[in-house]
């Protein structure tokens, strides 16, 4: 490597980088450098060709800036989540080193002259260096932070200048940017060339706090001016500090105003949140009020333009958020880009905002000795201090940023320190987090991920642990495939302990890439694009689809942080909490429904005083008749008027009461024995074939990850095979005995299957006996059965979205319909999904199947269990001409154990004798 190219495994931040500043909103002059430039992959630094002091690129490809290489057609992306993907060797990289150079030429305009000519690249992976007309202009690293360079004496206003990037996929930063996501290189984010104009402020740092109805605003700049606030009728000089009665900024109220800072070279545009963020007795606060962080993990996607993000992306995800009652984001795990952060501040968001840092690859621990992970290794700290002076420095006017975090995933060493006192120099006004700092040794707030609820609890009683620091989760509820189970477990803990101060699940969003796979559009994950070394579809662990539609985990996080609590009060009424930190309740309308077996008796508006936060109170309902059978009367409260992340209509809260005393459940005795035929198969009668038990579910990745699922193959639940062991008239009944057992081991399932005709209907009385060394715990116990192709499903039970025992918060009781298409959700790995959780009775196409004395979960599709089990992707399950219908009694719970603790016992489905009795009519 020439010693000008050296700099791919320097351990500095970068040479001819300006200082880090603020990003700002300004009259700056600019010309934007996006859209085609000319572009030439080499395969390694060796291979490119020393030419970028005078290149000519009339034989190169054209390439789109911003974007990534990888997607527009050079290379393939690569995923791994911890693992580094080449040898660990600090600060060494392969000699075989994808070197993307990039050109164009622009024409700097005449009104330039007199400025300072700055090129500032918001975002590049992994290192570039910088030829303009012929010369070197510097290098950087940090692919997430903006980089900035002093072009002035390079160009010449009025005339054409030619701008070369030398970009590298692997640097010695690679070993610092580990952070779980696809490898994609490139320059991904905006580049402008700016004019900065003698006498303009070009660094500003908004301090605006707020207490007791007064907002304290002191502007610094590094230029001198005069800052006005209109609507507070403030015009003060820079560096002098003024008070006025304000409003506060919050998430729930995003009070801004706007103002203007004036100096002999320009404006600044100000957006202005007056709030202060403060830590007391152990309990983190805004504007003196409790937050609980109802918050995601955000990385970056977009599942054809990577890490590249468009304003609408953005704005889609920040919307997304407010609508569902998210109040806070982690930016996992690097700043986002700025825009974004403008949008929390005016939408209402809470922001950890986190350095451009992982480490995962080296563990926690220096394995070997010699080789220490990058925050203990000295020669890693400059480029680590001057990432977090970059971040603190860019990002530091957003009232919305109320935390900043170090990294994630490091381990511990001096170079964290480092970083934290670096933090607190600029701005001492936020609180630091590390979730790795495990004693609490310099942060402001401790941080665990994927602690269990009971871990969280034992936290926050015990105020003599940790400082007495907030306790926050900065990754909980692990979203990954089928799941998470088990939030109300957590809101339960949030809710009783003041210092559990929520956390933020991982993640918001599945990193499934669009192609195209033997001709089928997939989303794809790591290994399908050939990758030797990859962690599979771990990337795909999102509340969000990669095509931003929610899943039905969203639903079930959406309703569990509701900030209204709308309950039964035992005493045959409802109250409603509210859980809101700073708003009462008189923006929302509440209404009510009520249904008789899922068909709609009655409906109207609730006349409700404001509620204040933290108040509760009973509701003065009108009279209901109480004497039908399930009546379930329903309360939402929704927006009265649109605000700008939703239209008026939409529900904030809802909740769900039985009005009626469930009646004693009376099974018909007697009638005649059902026709039916005990195959080999299965049983069937009428439409109705091959029946048999059902043990087995496809696994869900919150069983294939954590071993759960190998223990049930070594049980032989994936296996089972099932014997007729008598068949005939008995009792009044035709009884059917079968067997369901494993090969090769000594236990079994005996179910007797007792079939008669009641009142027109064939009635099913299911008995499951375990014999022999059982497992303790099934997947599923159910029966299975095939049917005629059917088209569309309709049943009275939890909906509209699937439900299982330990994700069924969003579960309403109703009456429901589908197409089966639609009841199955198309999880990115296909997996268990689609139950119905409590079902009453369900119709599929003149079938009815009524529930006796015991509910089930329902379960419709197109293709076999085994099917669905065997694909890869959602493209790969076709359908049949035959719908695989699966009754449980019971499943176990789908938990959060791909990455976060193991299922609770209580959602387990224990082995032990059971009964069903449904009723089939045709």
């Amino acid at each position: 490597m020439t010693d000008e190219l050296s700099y791919v495994e320097d351990f500095a931040p970068g040479e001819n980088v300006l200082p880090a500043r603020a990003w700002l909103d300004d009259d700056t002059a600019r010309v934007a450098l996006s859209g085609d430039w000319s572009f030439r992959l080499s395969p390694s630094v060796a291979d490119a060709p020393d030419d970028l002091k005078d290149p000519d690129t009339s034989g190169w490809d054209t390439i789109a800036v911003p974007g990534h290489w990888q997607l527009s057609g050079y290379g393939a992306p690569a995923y791994t989540n911890v693992v580094y993907p080449f040898p660990v060797e600090p600060p060494y990289v392969p000699t075989d080193n994808p070197t993307g150079d990039y050109v164009r030429s622009v024409s700097v305009p005449a009104d330039f002259a007199g400025s300072r000519i700055v090129l500032r690249f918001e975002g590049v992976d992994s290192r570039f260096a910088v030829w303009v007309n012929g010369s070197f202009v510097g290098w950087s690293s940090g692919s997430r932070l903006p980089s900035e360079f002093d072009l002035t004496s390079l160009v010449t206003p009025g005339s054409e200048a030619q701008i070369a990037v030398r970009v590298h996929q692997w640097s010695a930063g690679s070993y610092v940017e580990d952070q779980d996501m696809w490898w994609l290189s490139g320059i991904f984010r905006e580049v402008n060339l700016l004019a900065l104009r003698p006498g303009a402020a070009t660094d500003v740092f908004v301090h605006s706090s707020y207490a007791d109805g007064v907002g304290t605003l002191r502007v610094d700049a590094d230029v001198a001016g005069t800052v006005d606030v209109p609507e507070l009728g403030l015009s003060v000089a820079t560096g002098v500090e003024v008070t006025a009665a304000v409003e506060p900024w919050s998430a729930e109220s995003p009070r801004l105003y706007d103002g203007v800072l004036r100096t002999d070279g320009g404006e600044v545009r100000l957006r202005i949140g007056f709030r202060t963020v403060a830590i007391v007795d152990g309990i983190f606060t805004v504007n003196g009020n409790r937050v609980l962080f109802n918050g995601v993990n955000r990385h970056e996607f977009h599942p054809e333009r990577g890490r590249t993000l468009t304003e609408q992306d953005m704005l889609d995800d920040v919307l997304i958020m407010k609508r569902a009652g998210i109040n806070a984001v982690r930016t996992s795990h690097y700043p986002p880009h700025p825009h974004f952060l403008s949008l929390c501040d005016e939408y209402g968001l809470y922001v950890i905002d986190e350095c451009d840092l992982e480490t995962h690859g080296f563990g926690y621990e220096p394995t070997p000795p010699d080789l220490p992970n990058p925050v203990m290794d000295p020669r890693f700290r400059d480029d680590l201090v001057t990432r977090m002076q970059r971040m603190v420095g860019r990002d530091k006017n957003h009232p919305s940023i109320v935390i900043w975090s170090l990294g994630n995933e490091c381990g511990m060493g001096e170079n964290l320190k480092a970083m934290y006192d670096a933090a607190k120099a600029i701005d001492p006004s936020r609180p630091v987090h590390y979730e790795r700092d495990t004693e609490a040794e310099f942060v402001d707030v401790y941080s665990r991920m994927y602690t269990d609820p009971a871990g969280c609890a034992e936290i926050g009683a015990d105020s003599s642990k940790y400082r007495n620091l907030p306790f926050i989760l900065c990754e909980y509820g692990h979203a990954m495939g089928n799941g998470p189970g088990g939030l109300l477990d957590y809101r339960e803990v949030f809710e009783k302990y003041p210092r559990c101060q929520g956390g933020f699940i991982w993640e918001f969003i599945d990193h499934g890439l669009r192609t195209t796979i033997d001709g089928r559009e997939v989303y794809a994950y790591g290994g399908d694009f050939g990758e030797t070394i990859h962690d599979g579809n771990f990337v795909c662990d999102g509340l969000l689809f990669p095509d931003r539609t929610p899943s039905p985990g969203m639903h079930e996080f959406t309703k569990v942080i509701e900030p209204l609590r709308i309950v039964a009060d035992g005493k045959g009424g409802v109250t409603v909490t509210n859980h809101y930190e700073v708003l009462d309740t008189s923006h929302l309308t509440f209404r009510f429904v009520t249904e008789v077996e899922g068909n709609r008796t009655g409906s109207g508006s609730l006349t409700i005083a404001p509620i204040a936060p933290g108040e509760t109170v009973s509701l003065d309902l009108p009279p209901f008749d109480t004497t039908q059978p399930e009546t379930w009367l329903t309360v939402t409260a929704e927006l009265t008027e649109s605000t700008p992340w939703a239209d008026a209509g939409h529900r904030i809260a809802w909740g769900q009461v039985r009005l009626d005393e469930p009646a004693e459940v009376v099974v018909a005795a007697g009638g005649s024995p059902a026709e039916v035929t005990a195959g080999i198969h299965g049983i069937s009668f009428g439409a109705v074939s091959n029946a048999k038990l059902e043990v087995w579910r496809a696994p869900i990745d919150n069983d294939a990850q954590p071993g759960v699922v190998e223990a049930w193959r070594e049980q032989g639940l994936h296996r089972v095979q099932h014997r007729i062991v008598s068949a005939g008239e008995h009792d009044g009944a035709y009884e059917v005995v079968t067997r369901t057992a494993p090969p090769q081991l000594q236990w079994g399932l005996r179910s007797t299957w007792r079939w008669t005709t009641v009142d027109g209907s064939v009635q099913l009385d299911l008995s499951v006996v375990p014999e022999g060394q059982f497992p303790e715990v099934l997947p599923r116990l159910g029966i299975t059965f095939e049917l005629p192709k059917v088209d569309r499903v309709e049943w009275f039970g939890t909906g509209p979205n699937e439900a299982y025992v330990d994700t069924r918060a969003a579960a309403a009781v109703g009456k429901y319909a589908s197409t089966v298409a639609d009841l199955q959700t198309p999880y990115v790995r296909p997996q268990e999904n689609g139950q119905r959780i409590d079902t009453r009775w369900a119709t599929l196409d003149g079938l009815r199947i009524d529930a006796v004395d015991t509910l089930f979960g329902l379960t419709v599709r197109d293709w076999t269990t085994a099917d669905l089990e065997n694909a890869t992707h959602a493209a790969d399950l076709k359908p049949r001409d035959t719908t695989y219908v699966t009754l449980d009694l019971a499943q176990t719970g789908v938990g959060t154990a791909a990455c976060g603790p193991a299922l609770p016992d209580r959602d387990k489905l224990h082995t032990a004798p059971t009964t069903l009795t449904i009723r089939f009519t045709q």
